[in-house]
């Protein structure tokens, strides 16, 4: 499991151009990254509705009073557009862009469409002004950036990278240690292979720096494709290592979300929650549900992603 942080600004230690910001909170949100031109300001991704309040503090105070003018959504994964209704709020002629894949359910308001009741995780409905498109080329603060499809982690997911920089924001694409749970292979469609294309596209930018969708930024690129490309290669060999590592994230956030549960409520949630029964009934047919759920527990005990005293499930950072 990653790492969590505890929420809180955190910018990172490696040393980014002057006007541009990262807020890292640990992997409840997605990091979030501020742009701030001469004439205009932006934001790339809003983090987890649960932290929409400091999301819109942690805002204002790299802007200083002044205005935000655009926000982009890398996807529309509930930790990476969650803040989006909020900062709308506080920014009446904010202009929001999206990812083409699913602006119809947007407009339409489709929360199961758009994933976030089927994985039991909130969002608060927000609108949105035009779609990102893959090819073209987007001024962000003083950047001119491009808009890259990467395919995989979310089918509809982009990257945008700033060449003269060489800065890549690569969303859940590449992280410093792998990369996001390939969600279109839990519904049974082969992406594998989409994350391998978007892996060689990173690696055909040479990026210098990457800001990843959640943890620390990094510089050793070369080296994190390699992991990611291990990871890749461990998950198309053994796909069952894959479902059951993506059935102990959707547990894991919701630890983060609540902190702690006693085993019978995390049990009732999973039950209630559409994309876990799917997980179960598709890849786990033979499992007793409550069985499977102790097993995955423990598998996050050891892992230290979560501690277990009596009938309490607890999150540990």
């Amino acid at each position: 499991m990653p790492n969590t942080k505890s929420q809180g600004q955190a910018l990172s230690p490696v040393s980014l151009p002057c006007g541009i910001t990262v807020l890292e909170r640990g992997w409840l949100s997605s990091n979030s990254v501020v742009l701030c031109g001469r004439e205009r300001t932006a934001l790339i991704d809003s983090g987890y509705g649960l932290h929409a309040a400091q999301t819109s503090l942690l805002v204002q105070s790299v802007l200083k009073g002044r205005g935000l003018d655009v926000l982009v959504n890398t996807h529309l994964h509930s930790d990476h557009c969650g803040g989006n209704a909020a900062l709308q709020n506080d920014y009446p002629q904010l202009v929001t862009l999206i990812p083409p894949g699913q602006f119809h359910h947007v407009s339409a308001w489709n929360p199961y469409a758009l994933s976030y009741t089927p994985t039991g995780q909130t969002c608060p409905q927000f609108r949105f002004d035009a779609v990102l498109v893959p090819g073209s080329e987007l001024t962000l603060g003083d950047w001119l950036w491009q808009v890259h499809a990467a395919p995989g982690h979310d089918p509809h997911s982009v990257i945008l990278f700033e060449p003269a920089l060489r800065l890549l924001v690569s969303a859940d694409a590449l992280w410093q240690r792998g990369f996001g749970v390939v969600f279109p292979e839990l519904d049974g469609d082969d992406a594998f292979e989409s994350v391998g294309a978007t892996l060689d596209l990173i690696e055909s930018l040479a990026p210098a720096t990457v800001i990843p969708g959640h943890g620390a930024v990094f510089t050793d690129v070369p080296a994190s494709i390699a992991v990611a490309r291990e990871r890749l290669n461990g998950f198309v060999t053994h796909p069952a290592k894959h479902i059951r590592y993506a059935a102990k994230v959707l547990l894991k956030f919701r630890l983060l979300e609540v902190q702690s549960l006693e085993l019978p409520g995390l049990i009732a949630w999973a039950q209630a929650t559409p994309y876990f029964g799917m997980l179960a009934r598709r890849h786990f047919p033979e499992s007793d549900f409550a069985d499977l759920l102790a097993q995955l527990i423990q598998e996050l005990v050891r892992a230290g992603a979560a501690t277990q005293e009596g009938q309490m499930i607890r999150n540990a950072d």
